[in-house]
């Protein structure tokens, strides 16, 4: 950001004449701006006449500013006290980056920003309950906490809030962790006495007014409410376009790509290309950035890793020494895609592809922040299949279609999580007002009563004269280090801490410490091999030394995620001949063309979807995405091969089908017709936190719910469909 208003007296019809003076002064002088950027000027009347909003810019877009001048101004002008401003991250490691600038901010007006999550120490954490700062930067789960815990007087700490900051907004509401975000929010209401302004901050989804009435909650369509977004294309959560062949029109970005083939060819194209750069290079796992990261510092690259199973330590000094350095490379996941700010990149550089447009833009969105550089990412292909993935994305971002934000379906187990935390909060609860809590929130209204029925069949929940307590499976279940684990609304698989002598190094998958190998025990973590010399298998730790190579990274569990029916769909039209609009190396050029001479006339066909059979294997080419896919298993039983896996591309069918039984099976399930909901692993409940608080059956459910997608299946069965059957077995 470069610019902001000068001084003297404003316009009086310009926005920027209510900000606050002081404010104003040190916009000029402390910051050196000559003016605002559109979407910074477009927020002040909102944000200070109190409306909730959706602020919307790209990454690096000021976002942070839009929010916070108007916020602070309001602050002065209606002489606020307390906590009265809570911003909400969905990182602690993002709030560390933004603590320190917001709170200079603050301090322009004599107020104070204080920071609290998992890492806070007691004794700020007593300062804050003591002497609350006029803003606290915070995550949902450490505001829950704040909630339920013990020591904390919520009237004193929590009762004047009046604005609540939620950054990153997008990255909540595709989650679960965006249902508890809302719940904790309708609660903290309740602690206040008042409806809260609610401000989101976004980066280009496709759907932001669906966005906003989300953020809103239970008070959605009764409070003024408004979508911030000067300059920003909205996008289109509908996959429009030309017709295949025709090129689109690039959006502003310098992007090319490429097909290396291996990994390890990618890592001998970063070490010889754009030396001298500071480069940020993207993966899809944890285990490839390890790879890749190992690769890399074998060929001498100054290299610093980010990823979630590293120590905060250790990404800690990773990203700072990035941040300070030239001519090196940091390798992550997304756990970079984010705000959180590494200095100034020349490059962004991004291993096979991501899942979604809208994460591309996040990285992108990361390049072209210094004056006189553009916006660039190079994609390294290390597979045909991660090649055409990301053709298929690019060719979405090329007609400007993001990805709609949408959240997860029938959230039964953070119903069941939260109906726990009130009554920890509140210590006991009216059997016939409890779901006032939520100020008539779904679903955590009385539509949730079978799940609470069930935390009271099952000991979960003691009843008495009218009255509900936390009881003694609660405290079995959730009850250590005074009930913390009811904070966190998702699960991780159980990882073993390695330790290089007392020094913490990260986490590691327990099967690289079990599984059979030849020689020593080696892993690969924070991209240097180590040599496992003790395993305490009681504390889930791991002793290691460095050793000269020959580690294994490896982190198995993480939901299925599978590809969007959308991005299925792109990829069948660049087999078609639809064109990204993008720079192709001549790699990349031949990798196309043989995928679209070879590979295309067996799984697409302009005039519809493909059945095809090679030997006995019978496959349906729906290019509906792995969501429609389990859809369509599911439904059509009498046709499906039994034992199969959904894939993002085809469902298997029985390898006796004929023209016969495809017509009788698909008029059964016509595109009208219901249609059912995938069948579930009972062992993935397991992966479903708070499930034990749940009934087996609403637990399944839930899991179905998410795995299915009607829509997109319903478009697969209404298309034309071309048999090519010869070959029968």
């Amino acid at each position: 950001m470069t610019d902001a208003p000068e001084t003297g007296s404003p316009d009086p019809a310009d926005p920027v004449a209510r900000l606050d003076p002081v404010v104003l002064h040190h916009v000029v002088n402390t910051l050196g701006w000559s003016d605002l950027r559109p979407l910074q000027r477009a927020a002040i009347g909102p944000v200070m006449d109190g409306e909730d909003a959706v602020l919307l810019a790209p990454t690096a877009g000021g976002k942070t500013e839009a929010a916070c001048l108007p916020i602070l101004s309001a602050m002065a002008e209606q002489r606020w006290t307390g906590a009265s401003v809570l911003y909400l991250c969905p990182l602690k490691a993002l709030l560390n980056n933004l603590a320190p600038r917001v709170h200079g901010y603050a301090q322009w007006l004599g107020r104070r920003a204080e920071l609290w999550h998992g890492d806070t120490k007691e004794s700020q954490r007593r300062r804050i309950r003591t002497d609350p700062p006029d803003i606290l930067l915070t995550t949902p789960e450490s505001l829950e906490a704040m909630l339920i815990g013990v020591k904390t007087d919520h009237a004193h700490l929590l009762g004047g809030v009046r604005a609540v900051v939620v950054d990153e907004v997008h990255a909540f509401a595709g989650d679960d962790r965006g249902w508890h975000l809302l719940a904790v929010l309708e609660r903290l209401e309740r602690v206040a006495g008042r409806p809260i302004q609610r401000i989101g901050l976004s980066a280009t989804v496709g759907n932001p007014d669906r966005l906003l009435t989300w953020l809103q909650g239970a008070r959605a369509g009764a409070r003024p409410g408004r979508v911030v977004a000067p300059g920003v294309a909205m996008g289109t959560s509908t996959p429009l376009g030309p017709p295949p062949g025709t090129p689109a029109q690039p959006p502003p970005g310098d992007v090319e790509l490429d097909f290396v083939g291996s990994l390890d060819n990618a890592a001998k194209l970063i070490a010889a290309l754009h030396k001298g750069e500071k480069r940020l290079v993207f993966c899809e796992s944890r285990s490839q950035v390890e790879q890749l990261g190992a690769a890399l510092r074998a060929r001498d690259v100054t290299v610093f890793l980010s990823h979630a199973s590293l120590s905060a330590e250790e990404r800690a000094r990773s990203e700072e020494a990035f941040a300070e350095g030239r001519d090196c490379v940091i390798v992550a996941t997304s756990t970079l895609e984010l705000g959180i700010d590494v200095g100034d990149l020349d490059r962004v550089v991004q291993i096979d592809a991501p899942g979604t447009v809208a994460s591309f833009l996040q990285r992108i969105g990361r390049t072209g922040r210094r004056p006189g550089s553009g916006r660039n990412c190079l994609f390294l292909a290390t597979r045909k299949e991660s090649f055409l993935q990301a053709a298929g994305l690019l060719l979405l971002w090329g007609r400007g279609w993001v990805e709609p934000v949408t959240p997860p379906p029938e959230p039964r187990h953070l119903v069941a999580q939260q109906i726990l935390a009130v009554c920890l909060q509140q210590h006991k609860l009216g059997d016939q007002v409890w779901a006032e809590e939520w100020n008539g929130l779904a679903p955590f209204d009385r539509s949730a009563a079978p799940v609470l029925s069930h935390l009271v069949g099952e000991g979960f929940l003691d009843s008495d004269t009218g009255m509900l307590f936390i009881g003694p499976e609660a405290e079995r279940r959730f009850g250590r280090r005074h009930f913390m684990g009811l904070t966190a609304s998702f699960t991780a698989p159980p990882q073993f801490t390695v330790l290089s002598g007392r020094t913490e190094i990260g986490r590691t998958d327990p099967s690289v410490l079990t599984e059979e190998r030849p020689g020593p025990r080696r892993l690969l973590l924070a991209g240097r091999s180590w040599q496992v010399t003790f395993v305490d298998w009681t504390r889930k730790r791991v002793f290691v030394e460095p050793a000269d190579g020959g580690g294994v990274a490896k982190w198995t569990g993480g939901a299925v995620a599978g590809l969007s029916y959308a991005l299925a769909r792109a990829m069948r039209e660049v087999l078609l001949g639809a064109a990204p609009p993008v720079s192709l190396t001549r790699r990349a050029e031949a990798c196309l063309a043989e995928w679209r001479q070879l590979d295309a006339p067996d799984v697409v066909h302009p005039g519809g979807t493909l059945i095809t059979r090679r030997g006995t294997d019978v496959r349906w080419w729906t290019w509906a995405g792995y969501r429609a896919n389990a859809t369509l298993t599911a439904t059509l039983t009498a046709i499906g091969d039994p034992v199969q896996r959904p894939t993002d591309c085809y469902v298997r069918l029985r390898e006796d089908l004929d023209p016969a039984m495809w017509r009788a099976a698909r008029e059964a399930a016509a595109p009208d017709g219901p249609l059912v909901l995938p069948d579930v692993d009972r062992r993935a409940v397991a992966g479903l936190k708070f499930s034990a608080a749940l009934p087996e059956r609403l637990a399944v459910a839930t899991l179905a719910a998410r795995l299915a997608d009607f829509e997109g299946a319903r478009a697969a069965l209404a298309e034309p469909v071309r048999l090519h059957m010869s070959g029968r077995p």
